[in-house]
């Protein structure tokens, strides 16, 4: 969805310069709102609807699930079932793969119907 991403993001600028500035911005806030640096438990409730409009949230939310969110195996620390740790710490369920995998499936379908939009709508040539 990166590919995408940027693809879309040059359509709908004037400019590589400024396509380059609005990418940068939201990857920042990609990477801080992804669940990996803060989890989403710990994000305040008033910015936690960016999480969910994340695209790295997703992929971090199907890859901890996918692999770890079964299984029963117990850490070494305090005895608790991974699967376990996965929801309380970082609210993940295993429950909510299907959806998980629909929206990293569709977002970069939605990414490219944009980028094919701007591509087809948008002139900033100048005359």
């Amino acid at each position: 969805y990166f590919t995408f991403y940027g693809m879309m993001v040059v359509s709908v600028t004037p400019n590589h310069n400024i396509s380059a500035v609005v990418a940068s911005a939201f990857y920042a806030g990609w990477n801080l709102f992804s669940g990996f640096l803060i989890p989403r438990p710990r994000i305040p409730i008033w910015w936690r609807w960016y999480y969910w409009g994340c695209p790295v949230a997703w992929t971090l939310y199907g890859l901890f699930v996918s692999q770890w969110g079964d299984l029963s195996d117990r850490l070494e620390d305090n005895g608790e079932l991974i699967k376990d740790y996965l929801r309380r710490y970082f609210g993940f369920k295993h429950d909510f793969l299907p959806v998980v995998a629909g929206v990293v499936v569709g977002l970069p379908v939605v990414f490219a119907f944009i980028f094919a939009y701007g591509i087809k709508t948008f002139n900033f040539q100048r005359r």
